[in-house]
C-alpha cells in the first residue's frame, strides 16, 4: 500500500501509516503537480492532507489518479470547491492518529 502525505505531522499520523504496511511518501513543501507525481501519486491508494490551505491539491491529485483514496485529517473546514470531491475528512479530536491508520489500512 502507498500514501501521499502532504501538511504538518503534528499528529505524527506518518508513523502510524507505516506502523500499519503503508510505504509513505512526504510532500516536503507544496503539494502541486509536480510535487505529488514525484511522491509518486499515480500509483498511491491514499492521499492524506492535513493542511486545508493546500486543498488544492485534492482535485489535482484526483485528476492524476482518479482512484486514489483521499483523506483530510484536521479540525478545519475544507474550502467549498472541495466538496464534490470524495473526500474523507476527520478531526483529530475525535480519532487519534493511530485508529484512523488501523481503519485505512482495513
Amino acid at each position: 500500500m502507498k500514501a501521499i502525505f502532504a501538511g504538518v505531522d503534528e499528529h505524527e499520523l506518518v508513523g502510524e501509516l507505516e506502523a500499519v504496511g503503508y510505504e509513505v511518501s512526504v510532500v516536503a513543501d507544496v503539494a502541486n503537480r509536480p510535487a505529488l507525481e514525484e511522491a509518486g501519486v499515480h500509483d498511491a491508494d491514499l492521499f492524506v492532507l492535513t493542511d486545508v490551505g493546500q486543498a488544492t491539491s485534492i482535485p489535482v491529485a484526483k485528476d492524476l489518479n482518479e482512484d486514489v483514496r483521499v483523506v483530510c485529517y484536521t479540525d478545519d473546514s475544507l474550502p467549498e470547491f472541495v466538496s464534490g470531491q470524495e473526500v474523507l475528512s476527520v478531526d483529530p479530536a475525535l480519532l487519534d492518529s493511530a485508529t484512523v491508520a488501523e481503519e485505512l489500512a482495513a
